[in-house]
């Protein structure tokens, strides 16, 4: 049809009219010349100039010789006339007695005699030279599928051109391989871009994404710290005559892109949702009669080809797939209402659809509490610790969550489902994170205050620059505490660009300020004791940076933490003990009797720093291998660690970085076991342990722990939040038995016997 477009540039600019042609006729021929030349693109102008013009006989010949349907074909089948889409004129209507008055006729004739294929060339057509043109009509599409018309038709939409275009494509590519038995017909097009492939490194998911403010979230992604080259990221094993996909496939959780058309395949394997880097997935022409669950789990799609197989319906975890920009369905007996939803609007519209209607999923099998230590002297306290990043509502949206259900997205389910997981644990202190001002103040206050709780909120810095309204939805830390057990002796705000900028060795380096200053973390530190044995513990909670490119920050931030945890605990050992704690009681409210309670302990007192109980919470964003947790687990960093890079942080990297205390983390004691955690962040793209609870060793002891979300529910759940995890992150909880302290021992006779000691980790 190029050719036909061409001819008709050649035949309007000829100068010399035909004979026996009017001065009207020859009016509105130049009128028309004169239309033609504004609305066809310099490009194709010169298209056409290039051509064989210089031949007197092209002109006579026009249309109807034998070299203008030859090059037609040409292009039908993919010759290098096709690289450049030709602009048509459809449905045109010649003046009476015009030389050419055949042509719109000529060119119907050809979209008959070719079917769909013509097509191919004129997909884009209707957004060309008439915006308001179609070349598809009810009478020339095989298909049978209303078109777009002059006279009021049900309108062709663009994404349906594109969908028919590119079913013709794949139709054209399984005829190369099944009749010209030419297989991998992907490998060898794009056999020209992989041969410039080198050794790229392969991070654990997308580049990272841009932030231009502390607003625009947010999503973590794994920075590896060595390089795993992969060469390759396309697979095709199309044209091969495959029944089954053998399991290794699945092995290469790398892939990009997945050619597996052209087979005799009678299913998609479950499996499939292990290829969660996937972004082009083509599976036509096969016999597939449906689509597993667990394609839900290939969130980054943004192609999905499936024409020509025998699939009826879509399942509703295809839902998940908001990034998918085409589906390709034509050729399938599919429900009449879901190919009606991709024909009158797009792919987006139906991923909506199924998103929308998706039914709640069976719940989970609940988290199991996991004993560490069973021998445990009853007469220890025990104190049960838990946290969690709840995921604060303004940055939970559907572009960062698009694979989340709107309603178990929205504010109102996940606060509801926060709130009842926290009684449901019970736990003595509660550090959380990412929790708005408003909300802790309206919401979580009064209604953990129902479980007996008490709170302590601090928002992050930035709050104090904007007005009073906007201030509310900043979010921080807070630490709640059950105030019947423990008494809040003190607390302290961290702010750590502030106490970065304001160290003598660091105030006047560049990368305090361009580095550390624009970064708001905080974090808390709280003083408790215990009412009944009068033992104290502090406990801190933090949120540090979420950039994987900012390891020495994070590494900073946790610096600045432990030597004010270090030097406040010296003077804790100082404070002086509680004189009458009956008289510190809770409220009562109108009606209720206060309980008896036994007799509170006396306060205990500490020689040093690192006597004192310390448990250290929060979301750290860093991984096992990151400085954060070496220093944390080791108590040392040194000054040229690789996360510090050339950057300078006054003493930090001259001396090194070091800490008093003994500490572990609390989960360490589930690695290598069935119910190791994996996880406590769990976004497509990125599922590591970012969240701790650190403990000091030598004065505190695990008894159990908060076990792992049940894996099977995980096969077909491609990220949190959900209906049954309100949030990205997952909470974990510790249960912890304090030591007997040799100091408090009283001197006793020896005794042989059999007696029990004090039972020491």
């Amino acid at each position: 049809m190029a050719d036909g477009h061409r001819h008709l540039l050649h035949a309007f600019t000829n100068p010399h009219p035909p004979n026996g042609a009017s001065s009207d006729q020859i009016a509105d021929g130049l009128f028309l010349n004169s239309l033609l030349s504004h609305l066809v693109t310099p490009q194709l102008t010169s298209l056409a100039k290039t051509s064989t013009h210089g031949s007197a006989s092209q002109n006579t010949r026009g249309m109807y010789g034998q070299n203008h349907q030859q090059g037609h074909n040409s292009r039908i089948n993919g010759a290098p006339g096709r690289q450049q889409a030709m602009p048509m004129l459809y449905n045109f209507q010649q003046q009476a007695g015009h030389p050419h008055q055949a042509h719109a006729q000529h060119h119907q004739g050809i979209q008959q005699d070719h079917g769909g294929a013509a097509l191919m060339g004129h997909s884009t057509f209707s957004s060309g030279v008439l915006p308001n043109a179609s070349p598809f009509s009810a009478s020339n599409l095989q298909n049978g599928h209303a078109s777009s018309s002059r006279g009021g038709q049900t309108q062709l939409t663009e994404h349906w051109a594109e969908q028919l275009r590119l079913h013709k494509d794949a139709e054209r590519a399984h005829a190369t391989m099944t009749e010209q038995h030419q297989p991998h017909f992907y490998a060898r097009l794009k056999a020209a871009e992989n041969r410039g492939i080198g050794g790229a490194a392969l991070t654990g998911g997308d580049a990272g994404p841009s932030v231009d403010g502390e607003d625009d979230r947010r999503r973590p992604w794994s920075l590896e710290k060595t390089n795993k080259r992969q060469d390759w990221y396309n697979l095709d094993m199309s044209g091969q005559g495959l029944r089954v996909l053998a399991p290794p496939l699945f092995a290469y959780e790398f892939l990009q892109e997945l050619y597996i058309a052209s087979n005799r395949l009678g299913y998609l394997p479950a499996e499939i949702g292990r290829l969660r880097h996937l972004r082009h997935l083509d599976a036509s022409n096969n016999l597939i009669s449906e689509l597993p669950p667990e394609i839900g789990m290939c969130t980054n799609l943004k192609s999905l080809y499936l024409f020509n197989n025998q699939i009826r319906d879509l399942p509703s975890e295809l839902g998940s797939l908001h990034l998918l920009d085409v589906l390709g369905i034509e050729g399938n007996p599919l429900d009449p209402s879901l190919k009606q939803e991709i024909m009158g609007g797009d792919t987006k519209s139906l991923v909506n659809r199924l998103l929308l209607k998706a039914p709640v999923p069976i719940p989970p099998i609940d988290r199991k509490s996991i004993v560490v230590q069973e021998d445990v002297a009853s007469s220890l306290e025990r104190v049960k610790i838990l946290t969690w990043n709840i995921l604060c509502d303004k940055f939970a949206t559907s572009s960062l969550y698009g694979y989340t259900p709107p309603t178990a997205l929205s504010w109102d389910y996940r606060k509801q489902r926060i709130i009842q997981e926290l009684h449901e644990r019970d736990a003595d202190i509660l550090c959380l994170q990412e929790i708005a001002t408003d909300v802790f103040r309206e919401f979580f206050s009064p209604e953990l205050a129902q479980g007996g709780y008490k709170g302590v909120h601090w928002p992050r810095p930035k709050a104090k620059t904007m007005a009073e309204k906007d201030a509310q939805a900043v979010d921080g830390c807070a630490v709640f505490y059950k105030a019947s057990k423990w008494i809040l002796l003190d607390k302290q705000l961290l702010d750590y660009a502030n106490i970065a900028i304001n160290r003598p060795d660091m105030k006047n380096q560049h990368d305090i300020f361009n580095r550390v200053m624009p970064k708001d973390n905080i974090g808390l530190i709280c003083l408790f004791e215990s009412r009944q044995t009068g033992a104290r513990m502090i406990i801190a909670n933090t949120h540090l940076a979420w950039e994987p490119t900012l390891p020495d920050v994070k590494l900073v931030q946790t610096a600045i933490m432990m030597e004010n945890i270090t030097r406040l605990a010296e003077k804790y050992t100082r404070w002086p003990a509680l004189k009458d704690k009956k008289m510190i009681q809770l409220p009562l409210e109108e009606g209720e009797q206060r309980a008896d309670v036994p007799e509170p302990g006396p306060s205990q007192e500490y020689r040093n720093n690192t006597d004192i109980p310390l448990l250290v919470c929060g979301d750290y964003n860093s991984t096992y291998d990151s400085s954060v947790y070496e220093l944390l687990s080791m108590g040392r960093v040194a000054p040229n660690h690789s996360d510090f890079g050339n950057h300078q942080y006054g003493s930090f990297t001259r001396d090194g970085i070091e800490h008093p205390f003994s500490m572990r983390s609390a989960y360490v004691h589930l690695n290598g076991t069935p119910d190791e955690l994996t996880f406590t962040n769990y976004v497509p793209g990125f599922a590591e342990v970012i969240d701790y609870i650190w403990y000091s060793t030598n004065t505190l002891e695990v008894v159990s722990l908060l076990g792992p979300p049940d894996r099977d529910h995980l096969k077909r759940v491609p990220g949190f939040p959900n209906y049954h995890f309100p949030a990205d992150h997952i909470q974990i909880m510790a249960e912890l038995v304090i030591k007997a302290r040799k100091d408090k021992k009283m001197v006793q006779e020896p005794d042989f016997g059999s007696g029990s000691g004090d039972r020491r980790g």
